[in-house]
């Protein structure tokens, strides 16, 4: 039976994984800021940043999972930590050529592997044990991978925006060679990790049986979108992963636009991801003893958005720090709603993860739109108003959405 397996081992080496994630993820907010003054970008056009990084989820899913049935979860877990090193080493020919369009192409190249790696490491996360407490499994693993964001952003803010003055007349060759030694460093991490998660013998493959949760072989089903609360969920998540990267990545250039340093904005990111860390200790121990996944993703949605209007009403630090507490309203959303959305898919399941992940796009879109907002009101502060009808699907998914099985 399954619920006899030892799956301690797998999941350490799945935590591994979701450190790399937040590690290159979280340094997004750090590098808009650092584009933005290196380039003299525009608000729409620094978010291109996570626009190419996170739209490479969107393209590469699909084509992912089927990676992924042809060479197995493991060995498509190390060609994706390869990719990603091929993406990070684009970094120097990007640094020495002063090529912005080079630097995206090197973040849609990592976000090409970290798809891989997410279609793989998330039905793991949510299989390896009870439907019932996978937020609360995937709550320990996001904290390794906040743990990684917090840690990068402290190097990566120390590195590269330490010393920078926004508007100053500086050379853009002598602020972008700031990136080469650490993205070389990191690009000799990721292969090595690419050869240990090669060679380890603790990650089982998943079969087609272990990846039905609930047992269902989903019989009179032909297609994913058969399942409402999959599509609902898909919906859901494309909001919630906008209004976690909006409010983790534009925080920093929020701090600059108010008038802090650079040096002081650089830690704001930071207070995002402490948060949300709070947020998954407090999911380890609430849920599902305490409070069920769907309860919590109701109060997190409601709390996301009143918090949001105080962002909008305040000034200065505390209108920064309520879009930091926005960290706390996102933290339990993912692994909320991954396993309400795949809940019955049966044999769709891993078709219906690759899915989910094609949704991280709301990570690339929803930033622009807020990016553009903010350039046409000349105000990123009621730009963040977008956060709201985003967080208020969110609330109609767990209050609603996730109960539909038939449409």
């Amino acid at each position: 039976m399954q619920e006899n397996k030892n799956y301690t081992g797998p999941l350490i080496i799945i935590g591994l994984l979701f450190f790399v994630f937040g590690f290159v993820t979280w340094v997004n907010g750090t590098l808009i800021s650092f584009f933005k003054n290196a380039f003299g970008l525009s608000n729409a056009n620094s978010y291109l940043v996570t626009f190419a990084f996170f739209i490479s989820y969107t393209i590469m899913a699909i084509p992912s999972s089927f990676v992924l049935k042809k060479v197995g979860f493991k060995k498509g877990m190390s060609i994706g930590l390869a990719i990603m090193a091929i993406g990070t080493f684009t970094f120097v020919p990007a640094a020495n050529a002063e090529s912005y369009t080079l630097f995206l192409v090197g973040l849609f190249t990592i976000g090409i592997g970290l798809t891989l790696l997410q279609t793989a490491s998330n039905p793991y996360a949510t299989i390896l044990g009870p439907r019932e407490s996978a937020a609360q499994r995937i709550s320990i693993l996001g904290i390794a991978n906040k743990t990684a964001g917090i840690i990068s952003q402290k190097i990566f803010g120390g590195i590269l925006l330490t010393g920078s003055v926004v508007g100053a007349a500086i050379s853009p060759k002598a602020e972008l060679e700031k990136v080469i030694t650490p993205y070389l460093i990191l690009t000799v991490v990721l292969i090595i990790l690419a050869v240990l998660i090669l060679l380890t013998k603790g990650l089982p493959e998943v079969s087609e049986e272990q990846e039905s949760i609930d047992g269902s072989k989903s019989i009179n089903q032909t297609s994913v979108f058969e399942f409402p609360n999959l599509v609902l969920g898909l919906i859901a998540l494309f909001c919630y992963v906008g209004a976690e990267v909006i409010a983790g990545d534009s925080i920093i250039s929020y701090g600059i636009s108010l008038g802090f340093s650079t040096e002081e904005a650089s830690q704001f990111g930071t207070y995002t991801l402490w948060l949300m860390m709070l947020g998954y200790v407090l999911g380890i121990v609430l849920i599902p003893k305490y409070v069920s996944q769907q309860t919590w993703l109701k109060l997190s949605s409601i709390f996301g958005i009143i918090v949001t209007i105080f962002a909008l009403i305040t000034t200065g630090f505390t209108s920064v720090l309520c879009i930091a507490i926005l960290g706390l309203a996102n933290a339990i959303m993912w692994p909320a709603i991954w396993p309400l959305a795949i809940d019955g898919l049966g044999k769709f399941t891993k078709t219906g993860s690759a899915w989910l992940i094609m949704m991280i796009a709301g990570g690339a879109i929803l930033p622009l739109i807020y990016g553009s907002l903010a350039d046409y009101l000349h105000n990123s502060q009621i730009a963040y108003s977008l956060m709201i009808p985003l967080y208020g699907f969110v609330l109609y998914f767990a209050m609603f959405g996730y109960k539909k099985k038939t449409w």
